[in-house]
């Protein structure tokens, strides 16, 4: 199957979500290990997450909190990118939607894992789901 440049700018994005992924998985690892040392747990005490979250810090808590958002609303991205690459459906709009979704999520990591500013966070979430909105409606309009 040959994939125009469109297609292969919306896996590209696909792919830096991936990325991102990954990278949070390194900060939460590197952040939260160290919350529970000053918090005095073990691993054995990281067998429910809901019941170590209370008991870290803020530092070991923003990056764990982060890399679970990206197993939420990213999973729709992920399908519906996609679908949109592989059933031929890609253009430009399609792209640019794409990225932006990829930015607002590098933007909303960057804050929740920082500074955890809410208006600010919000706005970058906001702005990814307008991205993927604009993917979906588009993509029914175009099946």
């Amino acid at each position: 199957m040959t994939l125009n440049a469109s297609a292969h700018a919306i896996l590209q994005a696909v792919f830096g979500m991936g990325l991102l992924s990954l990278v949070m998985f390194v900060w939460m690892s590197l952040t939260r290990l160290p919350a529970m040392r000053r918090a005095g747990l073990t691993l054995a005490d990281a067998a429910h997450t809901e019941d170590l979250r209370p008991r870290l810090d803020p530092a070991g808590r923003k990056a764990g909190d982060n890399y679970n958002h990206l197993f939420e609303a990213p999973t729709v991205f992920y399908a519906v990118a996609l679908v949109i690459a592989f059933a031929g459906l890609a253009d430009p709009p399609f792209a640019w939607a794409a990225w932006t979704f990829l930015a607002a999520r590098v933007a909303h990591s960057l804050v929740q894992a920082t500074v955890n500013k809410v208006p600010l966070r919000l706005t970058c979430y906001l702005v990814s789901w307008t991205a993927v909105g604009v993917m979906i409606v588009r993509g029914l309009l175009k099946l």
